[in-house]
């Protein structure tokens, strides 16, 4: 069977941001974050919430941002912050603060702790076999990592993910440890997963290193060429760099619709439910613009491709079985759903 695919013109469409605030104490995350989501929510509107770990530290700034406070205590596993950031985006937020992130490698109940558990259990007190499956205990808590940061860039929403950091030092064999600088207690993954990633060194006030001179730091901050006109003169993080990042998160030129022949032809040429995945969302698009003659062609071939490619997938699992047509109450029913959808 030939797949269908569907090509249009490329324009970049609407994207989440993700920031990562890494920094010791006192250089401003808290403070920042909260000024970078202000500016976010310029443009995106909605609500602002805080999935706090840091004993409510960031109510001392209830009086100068207006946000939605989410106390989150032990445990510190990656499905407790999915859990906690789930909670945020069901409830409308178009802007979430996780403050901080660094319970989840370091905290209780956080990765580390997960790992250590799963040695115990493998391995108990024979060192050579916990030698052995180390790299098998960290299974699971890389798996339930992964799950947290597939789930969040999948998400219609803007996060800043604020990161404590400590100093940290690689052995060199035969010569001085090399000092890498001030470095996330996180784990890797999420500087990768960042569109931005910022520095700010002990008495910054909010405002970001991006050339560091120590090497880890090097490779720990992330500002793409997109950012470099924002940044150019080295501001402090402000409601105005809050809302050009969200306007280019935004995207650019809207999405072309496309025209009524052109949905009734891919929907003669779709094959499988990916495809009428797809196509759901380009009817929807195009809906507004077609007249109720267009809509009626439109309706039909959708629903003629659904049957189609059901009909395959009943005689692929039973060859054997009598599908059937489908009544008249059932027909209108399917339609009625599919212009529900299309709206």
């Amino acid at each position: 069977m030939v797949r269908a695919f569907i090509d249009s013109p490329a324009v970049r469409e609407q994207t989440p941001v993700l920031v990562g605030l890494v920094s010791p104490s006192g250089a401003g995350k808290t403070y920042s974050a909260l000024r970078l989501a202000t500016g976010m929510q310029r443009v995106t509107g909605g609500e602002i919430f805080v999935v706090d770990t840091e004993q409510k530290r960031s109510l001392h700034y209830a009086t100068k941002f207006k946000f939605r406070h989410v106390p989150f205590g032990k445990p510190f596993s990656p499905v407790d912050y999915l859990q906690a950031i789930d909670h945020c985006v069901t409830k409308g937020a178009k802007i979430v603060i996780v403050d901080s992130m660094s319970h989840e490698h370091e905290g209780p109940g956080g990765v580390l702790e997960m790992h250590s558990a799963k040695l115990d259990k493998l391995a108990g007190d024979d060192w050579k076999k916990r030698e052995r499956c180390t790299m098998l205990a960290w299974s699971e808590p890389k798996q339930q990592r992964r799950r947290l940061l597939n789930s969040i860039v999948q998400m219609d929403c803007n996060f800043v993910f604020c990161f404590r950091a400590k100093r940290k030092i690689k052995p060199n064999k035969g010569g001085e440890p090399v000092d890498l600088g001030w470095m996330p207690i996180g784990g890797e993954e999420f500087v990768y997963e960042m569109t931005l990633n910022a520095i700010m060194h002990p008495g910054s006030n909010g405002t970001p290193t991006w050339k560091p001179t120590e090497p880890g730091e090097r490779e720990m901050v992330k500002m793409p060429d997109q950012f470099s006109d924002v940044f150019s003169s080295n501001p402090q993080l402000s409601e105005d760099v809050g809302e050009k990042l969200a306007r280019w998160a935004a995207g650019g030129a809207p999405r072309q619709a496309m025209t009524g022949p052109e949905l009734i032809a891919a929907y003669a040429a779709c094959v499988d439910d990916d495809c009428m995945a797809t196509l759901k969302a380009a009817r929807g698009l195009a809906w507004p613009a077609l007249d109720k003659t267009a809509r009626a062609k439109v309706e039909a071939a959708a629903y003629a491709a659904k049957e189609r490619i059901d009909h395959q997938s009943e005689e692929h699992s039973d060859p054997e079985r009598d599908g059937g047509e489908p009544s008249p109450d059932e027909v209108a029913e399917m339609l009625r759903q599919d212009r529900e959808a299309a709206k």
